[in-house]
């Protein structure tokens, strides 16, 4: 998925200085942003006060949309580098193309992984023939410095592993480990990402990671983390130090948990560009506005995205939050 702001701002990211070694309760508000024709998504990350959740820089939450008579989802091909882009939807399909020619329909709880490594483009759309309602989150990972300039591939796993914690909880692991569930992902980095459904009256405490940062995505329902109550579309930032997760919730509801180890390398973020300087990311933007190696999307019905105008002022890495 782009980042389809018009006049996208920079983000200054990395470091550990301001992770917060014990458990804290930062909710986080989203901001609206207009997504093709008929789509607006709650951007979560990066976030005014919160810019990264261990290696995860960038959050969407969409839906649920009803688009019978809508086109749904129609993101142009664009381009990407420096990170990974993963597709989770609860309802709807997404048909993916990318420059390698790989062709893809992604459904509910099915892993769409792209690692953009040093350049790939992509489009993503509901097809033609869609179901009525999309709901789900696009999420991008940041790649360290060792493997940012990775080839570029593409992954779907249509069967992850299933987590039952008990308590009325049941987790699918998207990326990493959940209480000894791996999931077939490739990850590049200490992260983990699990979708966790929570049946009417769930009272569960799931086991995580003390090195880890967490954070959780509320999809539907009415959940409580560590006694928060949160709404869809909101994000609660958990901070690290916990070994353990209290969830409740009175009605069904789904949210996503994303943690990882705090990502110890300063980069700067801008439009799709995940660097470590601003000289990349105009050479990233040029690359893509003159060059030929982000390939071509063949079979999307329409031009590619343009790239936005740089930024006056200079591009430079900074820290991870403020």
């Amino acid at each position: 998925m782009s980042n389809l702001d018009v006049k996208p701002a920079a983000t200054e990211c990395g470091g550990r200085e301001d992770v917060s070694a014990t458990p804290v309760r930062e909710l986080l508000s989203p901001r609206q942003v207009p997504l093709g024709e008929s789509t607006v998504v709650r951007r979560l990350l990066p976030n005014l006060g919160r810019r990264m959740v261990g290696a995860w820089c960038f959050v969407d939450h969409y839906g649920p949309d009803d688009i019978a008579d809508e086109p749904g989802m129609q993101v142009p091909p664009h381009p990407h580098i420096g990170l990974q882009t993963v597709s989770w939807l609860h309802e709807g399909e997404v048909l993916h193309r990318d420059s390698l020619g790989s062709k893809q329909t992604v459904r509910p709880r099915e892993l769409g992984l792209m690692t953009a490594g040093r350049a790939i483009a992509h489009s993503e759309e509901s097809p033609r023939d869609h179901a009525r309602f999309l709901h789900g989150a696009q999420l991008w990972v940041a790649l360290p410095d060792a493997h940012r300039r990775t080839a570029p591939s593409f992954e779907h796993h249509a069967d992850l592993p299933e987590v039952t914690g008990g308590g009325g909880l049941h987790a699918t692991v998207i990326l990493g480990e959940l209480d000894g569930a791996v999931s077939p992902g490739t990850t590049f980095s200490p992260l983990m990402g699990a979708d966790l459904t929570l049946a009417a009256g769930t009272s569960a405490h799931l086991p995580v990671d003390p090195d880890f940062e967490y954070a959780i995505l509320a999809m539907s329902g009415e959940a409580e983390a560590d006694g928060v109550r949160l709404s869809p579309g909101s994000m609660l930032y958990l901070g690290s130090g916990r070994r353990t997760l209290p969830l409740t919730a009175d009605t069904p509801s789904t949210v996503l948990l994303l943690g990882g180890e705090p990502f110890a390398e300063k980069l700067v973020m801008w439009w799709n560009f995940v660097a470590r300087s601003g000289d990349e990311i105009v050479a990233a933007r040029d690359e893509w506005t003159q060059g030929t190696s982000f390939g071509e999307v063949h079979g999307y019905d329409g031009p590619r995205l343009a790239a936005p105008t740089l930024p006056a002022t200079p591009l430079k890495p900074r820290g991870r939050t403020r």
